[in-house]
């Protein structure tokens, strides 16, 4: 991402759990583009009971949507990976505002930190980089020696982008809005089969999105 300035350009709220309606400034930096509020409803949603007490690792937060979305629900610990200087403080001061001591965010490239040998499990993994990056795959091809034996992963891309490929995992649950299509990939037994598709739908139970 390409730093503009450190000014606030909006507010992301956090949806549920216990910081419930917090509004988190994001910074102006080109390319941060938060999970909406529908998305995120629908995601969580899916999860359910896999978040509470889980690991998570928001791999390209930005404005740490995803993060302190999971972190609000009960997560036990969030990785936040962010590169870019002026979103990383910006992540730095919402955890401040929140005291939430079980947030760790850190300052690297997502890919060259995945290069590491592996120090920890994950259970739960979000892979929402900008678009425009193409790094969907690049991420997952290199997260797979991070995973635990039950992890997650979700991955957010552009409408009419094609879905990228974890060996040995498979969509549990996919949709779409007119923006966005996502899923939640999850590792597959012998003769496992995938869950058919899920439509995304708005919070207030309105028609699906096409």
């Amino acid at each position: 991402m390409k730093r503009v300035d450190s000014r606030p350009t909006g507010k992301i709220r956090i949806i549920a759990g216990r910081w419930r309606g917090s509004k988190l400034e994001v910074p102006g930096v080109s390319g941060l583009r938060p999970s909406s509020d529908r998305v995120r409803e629908t995601l969580f949603n899916w999860l359910q009971s896999s978040v509470g007490g889980a690991r998570c690792l928001d791999l390209f937060a930005g404005s740490g949507a995803l993060g302190f979305e999971a972190a609000s629900r009960g997560a036990a610990h969030v990785t936040m990976i962010e590169r870019d200087p002026v979103a990383l403080a910006g992540l730095r001061a919402s955890v401040q505002k929140l005291g939430a001591d079980q947030i760790e965010t850190i300052g690297a490239d997502a890919l060259a930190w995945l290069a590491r040998t592996p120090d920890r499990a994950f259970d739960l993994v979000f892979v929402d980089p900008p678009f425009s990056t193409g790094l969907h795959q690049k991420a997952l091809d290199a997260l797979l020696p991070w995973l635990a034996a039950d992890a997650q992963v979700y991955v957010e891309t552009a409408r009419d982008a094609g879905l990228p490929v974890l060996a040995g995992f498979a969509p549990r649950r996919e949709g779409a809005t007119r923006e966005v299509r996502c899923a939640i990939l999850h590792r597959l037994a012998d003769g496992s089969r995938a869950c058919a598709p899920a439509t995304l739908m708005a919070p207030s139970g309105a028609e699906p999105a096409s």
